[in-house]
């Protein structure tokens, strides 16, 4: 078990959640403020996407980052930031025996650079890398793109800018691009790894699958782990047994219990009150810098 453990607060994702609760931020000034009380309740890394204010779908614009990362570094309140470099590997076929043209509506497909922009411009303490394609909770044509050349371009470019890649592996072959792109040097020690647990055509959320994954880890690894529903909180516990970090937010899960939505900042304050009763201590921002050998920035 790791008795001290460190909260990542999701603050907003990109997926179609806007609409089902209020509490979901849309506005770079309602995710600021999102990230800034998920920290003041315990979080010491805030997970940031963001979205288009007028529709609420996720964006990639880097001037729409440029807002949140600047309300929340003004805000007098410390925590550590973390990108998202997902966007842009959206891949959505045309049709079961058309499958090209892809369809537009849903694709956004960029190359490494592009995906890159706002974080080599903000350089924020962590950015995410997902390590691997996959047929992602969506269903449907979607594929969430990501093949090797790509991965180690943007690693490349990430270890130049001297930030912290956030290993997202969704399923064990991704674990096995984990391992290569440490093997070829693209990686700054300790690896920070996020096993993301539950997504459908992903690893499941259950004991074993997370232990199985978790003991694929590369030495000297830091991992975190999360799952997504009301199987979010049951993963604070799971993963802190495991030896894991824990990931919660409304980027993942939309409800405290049963019929009661949350807020950021609840999920993370639920998230302290899980491992405090299990006799582990909550990391702070430091604290996690000092782990995770990260530069920190303002």
């Amino acid at each position: 078990m790791n008795t001290d453990v460190f909260i990542t607060c999701a603050v907003t994702g990109a997926g179609d959640t806007a609409g089902r609760s209020e509490h979901v931020p849309v506005t770079p000034e309602q995710i600021a403020h999102s990230a800034i009380e998920a920290a003041r309740a315990g979080a010491a890394i805030a997970h940031i996407h963001v979205r288009d204010p007028e529709t609420g779908r996720g964006a990639r614009d880097p001037k729409l980052y440029a807002e949140v990362v600047d309300r929340v570094r003004s805000s007098g309140v410390d925590v550590v930031l973390n990108l998202t470099a997902g966007m842009g590997g959206d891949l959505v076929l045309g049709g079961t025996e058309r499958p090209l043209p892809v369809d537009e509506r849903g694709t956004d497909m960029a190359g490494a650079t592009e995906r890159l922009v706002h974080v080599e411009a903000l350089l924020p303490e962590i950015c995410t890398l997902d390590c691997g394609s996959m047929n992602f909770a969506a269903g449907g044509d979607y594929v969430m793109t990501n093949t090797p050349d790509m991965l180690r371009a943007m690693a490349k470019r990430i270890q130049a800018a001297g930030v912290k890649p956030e290993l997202e592996v969704f399923d064990f072959g991704h674990m096995v691009m984990v391992k290569e792109l440490i093997e070829e040097g693209l990686i700054d020690d300790p690896a920070m790894i996020q096993l993301c647990m539950g997504i459908p055509y992903g690893a499941p959320d259950d004991p074993d699958t997370l232990l199985a994954l978790a003991r694929q880890l590369p030495r000297g690894a830091v991992f975190s782990a999360f799952s997504i529903g009301r199987m979010q909180l049951p993963t604070v516990a799971m993963a802190a047994l495991a030896g894991g970090n824990v990931r919660v937010g409304l980027e993942d899960n939309l409800y405290l219990s049963r019929g009661q939505l949350a807020t950021n900042a609840m999920l993370v304050e639920r998230a302290v009150t899980i491992l405090e009763a299990m006799n582990a201590r909550v990391l702070g921002p430091d604290e996690v810098r000092g782990r995770l050998n990260l530069q920190k920035r303002w």
